[in-house]
């Protein structure tokens, strides 16, 4: 069984609670938080009757509440002691194509996405440095490898600059700290259920979480999940035209 803390943001639904589950079953620690506590004492409750022995504790987060960030993020290592690893997850996925009136869903979308997630890594490094290691992981999307088109385009560019961020953090080479970069394709959420037309090659929640959670148990750097269709498809978007990467996405 692993042992060592992990902190996941937006671990009310969809990725994060699915991730918090599977990382349950391995002996992780949990620090789970997001926006809708119900949910989370929910989950919460749902993992101890599991695995009792799993210590769990969680917190109301609003990542972009800048000012609580860093506090709630330094009250879960002071609680577990430090913390082990830190799953910047929480994000949206509104989205109005450009000029069509959707500034307001658009810019909630990049504020969300991008400077939660700064505002995350940031925290995150921070107790990181202090404790002198630790693994913090990134969750993009097969997304966020190319523009995308209509609705995808301001979800497609904050998660790019998302991956640009933390491949950055893992440039400056930080002693003890190791960055994976997650790249999930179509994996079943809520951020997706509502869709009038399911996306190709869209896998049920636990199969596609699987495959992220392996990944991050190896620290790999960059991971397309699940491997297939999106390591070759992740490779070919970004060299193929515009108009066959649309396609390919499924938009």
């Amino acid at each position: 069984m692993a042992t060592g803390s992990i902190l996941i943001t937006g671990a009310s639904s969809g990725l994060g609670a699915e991730m918090a589950r599977q990382f349950a079953a391995l002996g992780y620690e949990l620090a789970l938080c997001a926006r809708r506590t119900e949910r989370l004492d929910e989950l919460a409750a749902e993992i101890t009757g599991v695995y009792p022995a799993v210590r769990v504790r969680t917190a109301a987060l609003d990542v972009t509440d800048f000012d609580a960030v860093p506090r709630v993020f330094d009250e879960f290592a002071a609680e577990f002691g430090r913390l082990d690893r830190v799953i910047v997850n929480a994000g949206l996925g509104k989205g109005v194509p450009f000029g069509k009136g959707g500034e307001r869903p658009n810019r909630q979308t990049a504020i969300t996405n991008f400077l939660g997630a700064m505002a995350q890594m940031e925290a995150a490094m921070k107790i990181f440095r202090a404790q002198g290691g630790g693994h913090l992981v990134v969750i993009s999307s097969i997304s966020a490898v190319r523009g995308m088109p209509k609705t995808m385009t301001s979800y497609a560019a904050s998660k790019a600059g998302v991956a640009a961020m933390a491949e950055g953090i893992a440039a400056e080479g930080v002693p003890g700290v190791d960055v994976s970069i997650v790249f999930p394709g179509y994996i079943a959420s809520e951020m997706n259920e509502k869709a009038a037309h399911p996306p190709k090659f869209l896998v049920d929640t636990p199969t596609g979480v699987r495959s992220m959670v392996s990944a991050i148990e190896k620290r790999r750097f960059k991971a397309y999940t699940p491997a297939w269709p999106w390591v070759p498809f992740g490779y070919a978007m970004k060299v193929l035209p515009l108009s066959i990467v649309r396609r390919l996405a499924g938009i």
